[in-house]
């Protein structure tokens, strides 16, 4: 049973940093990142709010964002540029 779960938890972060970070040897430039901050800072409230009192971006590590993201993009059919902006939001806090 411990194995299994320890599996699935792999490959839950492994997916999600698949979805929510850029591809592998490529970094985003500062204003990339800024024009993804403001965005996602828009759209936190937005996404966050429909089911639930948006988090504050200091209640988890930034490593947590990934997988919580991943979790409510699905829940939430929100599109893949949206979440990557929301966390770089979440992150930079």
């Amino acid at each position: 049973m411990m194995k299994k779960t320890f599996a699935v938890i792999l490959l839950a972060a492994l997916v999600a940093g698949s979805v929510c970070a850029p591809a592998l040897g490529q970094t985003m430039s500062k204003a990339e990142k800024r024009r993804l901050f403001l965005k996602g800072a828009k759209l936190w409230g937005v996404y966050c709010n429909q089911c639930h009192n948006a988090r504050p971006p200091g209640e988890k590590a930034p490593y947590e964002w990934d997988l919580e993201i991943m979790h409510m993009r699905t829940l939430s059919n929100m599109p893949e540029d949206d979440a990557q902006a929301i966390v770089q939001y979440l992150k930079a806090k």
